[in-house]
């Protein structure tokens, strides 16, 4: 993978999901909805953002 950067937002609240999608959320270091987070380009990270799509916006 590059070393490019994803720009990640926490769109919704973490009450009603489920522990994994939660710790996915906080693995990416977001805490507050509306925050946005820089994280490499990276399978691991892709993979929590996946877990957990619904919950988060991708801004590129």
């Amino acid at each position: 993978m590059s070393n490019k950067i994803i720009r990640v937002k926490l769109k919704r609240g973490l009450a009603g999901s489920m522990k994994n999608q939660r710790l996915s959320v906080r693995g990416l270091g977001l805490k507050k909805i509306n925050q946005v987070v820089e994280v490499q380009n990276t399978p691991e990270n892709l993979g929590m953002i996946k877990k957990a799509h619904h919950l988060l916006e991708v801004i590129d």
